[in-house]
């Protein structure tokens, strides 16, 4: 039986990839037969929504300040995996961005993250720096926090004061995700290396199985949420 959780995967600078690491985490959970929704609380950049196929309406910030339900907003993405993969995005104008960044906005994100927790095997939130309402809704709502950095030394440089932040918030961090990694990076607990994509339309990576980056992602799951997804790769592959 799989065990519920709710992880807020938190970018420690922009740039460092947590949009594309919460959508390859939550394409290698589908793979391993989870139901998975993916809920946007990066605002700003609404880096989710280009991942979303079609017209997003409404969108979550809609969610947040007016009525609806979380199913009027979740898009399933086509991904060809066993388990359901559906996101939840940003996509507003500046004016309800605004409005969705309000500490009542904040708690209606709230009430749709566990809403969606009683729907999903997993959900998994890109978070933005912890600077706004809504992130902090996702970092105090989710079960685990992990933080996302870039293998660099702006990234890694940051880490310090996110800990610190999320400490001050009752957040405690339990993982953190080094992205385009070069070898192993002491002050992470999961790297996922750089890969060849081009565009958004070859993402995710991982639901392909047939390369080195799909069994590395897989270890950085297993590592960041504790648990086993008993997923096969080609020798080839396996790191």
């Amino acid at each position: 039986m799989t065990s519920r959780s709710m992880l807020a995967l938190a970018g420690t600078a922009g740039g460092a990839g947590t949009t594309r690491t919460t959508v390859e985490f939550g394409a290698t959970l589908a793979r391993a037969g989870r139901d998975v929704a993916l809920l946007d609380a990066a605002f700003a950049t609404q880096g989710l929504a280009a991942h979303v196929p079609g017209r997003i309406n409404p969108d979550l910030t809609a969610l947040c300040t007016g009525p609806g339900e979380l199913s009027d907003g979740l898009v399933d993405l086509a991904v060809d995996v066993p388990g359901r993969l559906a996101a939840c995005a940003a996509r507003a104008p500046f004016e309800r961005l605004a409005r969705a960044k309000t500490p009542e906005a904040a708690r209606r994100f709230e009430s749709l993250l566990d809403s969606a927790a009683r729907r999903f095997d997993h959900v998994l939130v890109d978070t933005p720096p912890v600077a706004t309402n809504q992130a902090v809704a996702a970092v105090t709502s989710a079960d685990r926090v992990a933080l996302v950095a870039p293998d660099s030394e702006r990234g890694l440089d940051r880490l310090p004061t996110m800990r610190d932040r999320l400490h001050d918030l009752g957040a405690p961090v339990d993982a953190v995700v080094a992205t385009r990694a070069v070898g192993a990076v002491e002050a992470a607990d999961a790297t996922i290396p750089e890969s060849d994509v081009r565009t958004v339309a070859d993402l995710p990576v991982c639901a392909d199985p047939d390369t080195e980056f799909a069994p590395a992602v897989a270890v950085a799951v297993e590592r960041v949420l504790g648990t086993d997804l008993e997923l096969n790769f080609p020798e080839e592959g396996l790191l």
